[in-house]
C-alpha cells in the first residue's frame, strides 16, 4: 500500500463534493467560509475548491462525472497535497466508472472523509492508496464554533505527523443523533454542542488477546451498494484484517443490521478477519441492541465466539470523531481495551 506524505504548513488541499452536493447550497455555503477560515488559520493550509465541488445537490446528483473529475483532477495536479471531502451522501459508488486508478496511484495523496465516502476509500484502496476515514469539510473542519478537541488531535496526529507506534484513545465525551440537534443554519453558528462524560470507553463484546491487522472498513450503510462491486474486497483480502464498522444517523434496524453481518458471515469473512472495531452507535437507543446483534451473528450464527470485537469505539458518526487509516496496522488489546497503530499513517 502507498503511504501518502504527510500534511505541513502550506500545503494545498482540495475541497471536492464526491457525494452529495449540500456544500453547494446558498443555506449551506456558510459552512465552507468558517471550514476555510480554519484550515486557513488553525491548520496554515492553501484551500482550492475545486471546479465542481458547489454546484449544488440537483447537478451533482445528475452528474457523477463531474464529481468523479473534481477528484481525479485533484489527485493529477502535483501542487495538492491533500483532498478533503465536503460530506456524505448515498451515492458516491456512481463514480466509479470514471476513476482512473494509475492516476490514483501514481499521485499518492491524502484523501479524507467518512459514510458514504466508504466507496471512494475503497476505490482508493483498490488503486493501493492508504486513506483516511474521518473528518469531512462540512461536519468537522465547519463545526459551529470550535472543531472538537478531540477531533482536531486526531487530524494532527494522524495527517500531520508521523508516529512510529500511535494509540487511538476513547473520547472523554459524546454527543449523538438523539440529542437536541444544532441545525446548519447560520444563525445557529455560535451555538456549542453540550456534550456527555464518557463512562464506558471501549467495551469489548466478546475476545481476548491481541489482535493485529491491517485495518479495512467503512459505513455498513454504504457497503450494502459495494458489495459484489468491483471495489468490494475479496475473502482473501480480507485475511487477517482489523475490519473497522459503523452505521451513519439513518437509524439502521436491528433486523437490516443482522442481515448485512449475515451476508458477511456468508462470504467467510468472519472466518479470516483477525478482530473487529465498531464505531459508537449514532443514536445511543442502539448502544445495547447492536451489541447483542455482534453477539448473535459473529459469535453465535458465525460460530466465532473467540473474535475480539471492540464496541464503542469514536469513529463514524457519533461526535466527536477521530480517524481510521485503511491498510494501517493496527493492535487491538482486548484484554487492556486498547487500540493502536503501529505504524505511522503517513510518510
Amino acid at each position: 500500500m502507498l503511504k501518502p506524505r504527510h500534511l505541513e504548513a502550506g500545503d494545498k488541499v482540495a475541497i471536492v463534493s464526491s457525494s452529495k452536493g449540500t456544500l453547494g447550497e446558498d443555506w449551506a455555503i456558510h459552512k465552507l467560509d468558517i471550514a476555510r477560515k480554519r484550515l486557513e488559520n488553525d491548520f496554515h493550509l492553501v484551500v482550492e475548491v475545486m471546479p465542481n465541488a458547489l454546484k449544488g445537490i440537483d447537478y451533482l446528483y445528475r452528474n457523477p462525472k463531474a464529481r468523479a473529475d473534481d477528484l481525479m483532477q485533484a489527485f493529477s495536479d502535483g501542487s495538492i497535497k491533500g483532498i478533503i471531502n465536503s460530506i456524505g451522501g448515498d451515492d458516491s459508488i456512481r463514480l466509479l466508472p470514471y476513476m482512473d486508478f494509475d492516476v490514483i496511484r501514481n499521485n499518492p495523496k491524502i484523501f479524507t472523509g467518512f459514510s458514504d465516502s466508504t466507496s471512494v476509500h475503497l476505490m482508493l484502496y483498490k488503486a493501493g492508496l492508504i486513506s483516511y476515514y474521518g473528518a469531512s469539510l462540512m461536519t468537522n473542519f465547519a463545526e459551529y464554533v470550535k472543531i472538537h478537541d478531540y477531533t482536531s488531535h486526531a487530524i494532527k496526529s494522524i495527517l500531520f505527523e508521523t508516529h512510529d507506534k500511535l494509540e487511538i484513545t476513547s473520547s472523554p465525551y459524546w454527543y449523538d443523533d438523539e440529542d437536541d440537534k444544532i441545525w446548519w443554519k447560520e444563525e445557529n453558528s455560535h451555538r456549542l454542542k453540550e456534550y456527555h462524560p464518557e463512562e464506558i470507553g471501549y467495551e469489548m463484546i466478546q475476545g481476548s488477546g491481541i489482535a493485529e491487522g491491517r485495518l479495512l472498513g467503512g459505513c455498513l450503510d454504504t457497503i450494502l451498494g459495494i458489495t459484489g462491486t468491483s471495489i468490494w474486497p475479496s475473502v482473501s483480502e480480507w485475511k487477517d484484517k482489523i475490519m473497522f464498522l459503523e452505521t451513519s444517523e439513518e437509524d439502521m434496524s436491528c433486523d437490516y443490521l443482522v442481515q448485512i453481518l449475515r451476508n458477511f458471515a456468508a462470504q467467510s469473512i468472519f472466518d479470516v478477519v483477525k478482530g473487529i472495531i465498531v464505531g459508537k452507535p449514532a443514536r445511543r437507543s442502539k448502544y445495547e441492541p447492536y451489541k447483542e446483534v455482534f453477539r448473535q451473528v459473529v459469535g453465535f450464527e458465525a460460530e466465532h465466539p473467540e473474535l475480539p470485537i471492540m464496541f464503542n469505539v469514536n469513529f463514524g458518526h457519533a461526535e466527536p470523531i477521530g480517524i481510521i487509516p485503511y491498510g494501517i496496522t493496527c493492535s487491538l488489546d482486548a484484554d487492556r481495551r486498547t487500540l493502536t497503530l503501529v505504524e505511522s499513517a503517513t510518510l
